[in-house]
């Protein structure tokens, strides 16, 4: 029987590999008749576990690793040279696939990361789908952003450090300069000009999974009804709801078991990614701030790699010594501090009624899935724009801050962070009247008859009309 084979090719961390691996298993669950080899690079600066699936239809090729320069921080120049590195692997691991005359090449589903793979599927004479990991408002952002800067001279240097507001038709506010992704400001790290390259290169592909819903971001989807966009397909939320996946399981144990002890939504949860850490006077604002709220806290604290070195962060040691003196002390009968988090898990926990997050967007997606408010603490990427979006266009979180940088000398202060603890655990409030509405919705959209379960059959008849094989032998 002739197998008809789709490659993925996500970018190598891990909210983009998680991801990837769930809208396959939904594909393959949805048409048997697809099969799906995900592609894995690896950055020499990150390890990748977990990445481990029981479908027959889905299986991992992991490629050598390769050198590219002597960079130590992940500027857009060194990681457009670590794709580009990758092009002549992945073309060889694709023959190596296709060897055999009973597969049926039916495209590539690339990472909006990973665009330049769109010139090795044209060699294989197949077509290009994006994985947009992201919210339909941000792709819709950089779109925008593009054309003006390509078509109208726009210079994004204008919103930088600015009050200055730009019009874009995926928000329904406009959008200020100071919660532009700083990427967009970054010229001799190669920033502004990886972001346009890869926003150039969407208008190229055949369609675009969105990892969103129509019901959230109803009028993001409608601004991208638009001819000059390839078809937008929502199929979100797509996440790994596994609890417990990653990490230490003996941690997990003792978190879990920790919470289980709490009254029902008392438990403030902070948690900031995979590359989320603060300095020293920071550590000390959050403790006081937690401190003086009053409410029980769950705080993932994070050590910061060394200064210089391209890593993620990792737990301290020691954690009494980046914290106020006395403070374990003091919080030990309403507080837990922690390192890694099982992040999933501890959102789905009843005892948890809100969460302090960095705001990206699987992060999002997880806190709308299980319901629980979200307080914005934003760190890089994209992630101030996701912030502003949750509180000003959807009113589904509370703000501590939006415009917070991790490469600023800003500091919180105890008295902002008190603030928006308060205000995140208001159990009366609008936000999480809204929040538990949807939960509701998250959970119909994909089942079926639900507006996601929808998309994506359509994408996968959009794409079976496509494959070129088939088409060639109904052709002959």
């Amino acid at each position: 029987m002739e197998q008809t084979e789709l490659v993925f090719i996500p970018f190598p961390i891990i909210g983009h590999l998680t991801s990837a691996l769930e809208i396959a298993k939904l594909i393959t669950q949805r048409d048997p008749r697809f099969s799906i080899t995900i592609i894995i690079m690896k950055f020499p600066f990150e390890s990748i576990d977990g990445m481990d699936t029981d479908s027959d239809s889905i299986r991992f090729v992991t490629l050598p690793p390769v050198e590219v320069g002597s960079s130590t921080t992940p500027s857009g120049f060194f990681l457009s040279e670590f794709l580009k590195a990758h092009i002549p692997i992945v073309r060889d691991a694709i023959h190596e696939l296709t060897r055999s005359n009973s597969v049926c090449l039916a495209g590539f589903v690339i990472d909006m990361f990973c665009t330049h793979m769109i010139d090795v599927a044209d060699e294989f004479g197949v077509p290009s789908y994006l994985f947009f990991t992201s919210s339909a408002a941000f792709l819709g952002f950089l779109l925008h952003l593009q054309f003006l800067h390509d078509y109208e001279g726009l210079d994004f240097n204008k919103f930088k450090d600015s009050d200055a507001e730009l019009d874009v038709p995926s928000f329904a506010n406009s959008v200020p300069g100071k919660v532009f992704p700083s990427r967009m400001f970054d010229k001799e790290g190669g920033g502004a000009e990886t972001l346009l390259y890869h926003t150039r290169r969407f208008r190229e592909v055949k369609g675009i999974l969105v990892n969103t819903f129509i019901e959230l971001e109803s009028h993001a989807v409608r601004s991208l009804s638009d001819s000059t966009v390839p078809e937008v397909y929502p199929v979100g939320p797509v996440l790994n709801t596994r609890m417990g996946s990653g990490g230490c399981q003996q941690d997990a144990s003792a978190i879990m078991s920790w919470l289980d002890d709490q009254p029902p939504s008392s438990v403030v949860f902070l948690c900031f990614g995979s590359r989320g850490t603060f300095g020293a006077d920071q550590i000390k604002e959050i403790a006081y701030g937690l401190e003086h709220s009053g409410n029980r806290f769950l705080w993932s604290l994070r050590q910061p790699p060394p200064k210089g070195k391209m890593d993620f962060p990792s737990d301290y040691e020691s954690i009494e010594e980046v914290l106020p003196e006395g403070f374990l002390h003091r919080t030990a009968r309403i507080g837990k501090v922690i390192g890694w988090a099982p992040q999933a898990a501890v959102l789905s926990h009843s005892a948890v009624g809100g969460f302090v997050s960095h705001c990206g967007w699987n992060s999002l997606l997880e806190s709308v899935w299980y319901g629980v408010p979200v307080a914005t603490w934003p760190i890089y990427a994209e992630q101030q724009i996701n912030a502003f979006q949750m509180v000003k266009d959807l009113g589904l979180a509370i703000e501590i801050k939006i415009d917070y940088n991790k490469d600023s000398d800003y500091v919180v202060s105890a008295h902002e962070i008190e603030n928006g603890l308060r205000n995140l655990m208001n159990i009366d409030s609008e936000v999480r009247q809204k929040r538990k509405e949807m939960q509701k919705i998250s959970r119909r959209v994909m089942i079926d008859g639900g507006s996601s379960h929808f998309s994506l059959g359509h994408f996968i008849e959009d794409m079976v009309a496509n494959i070129p094989c088939k088409q060639q032998r109904r052709d002959t």
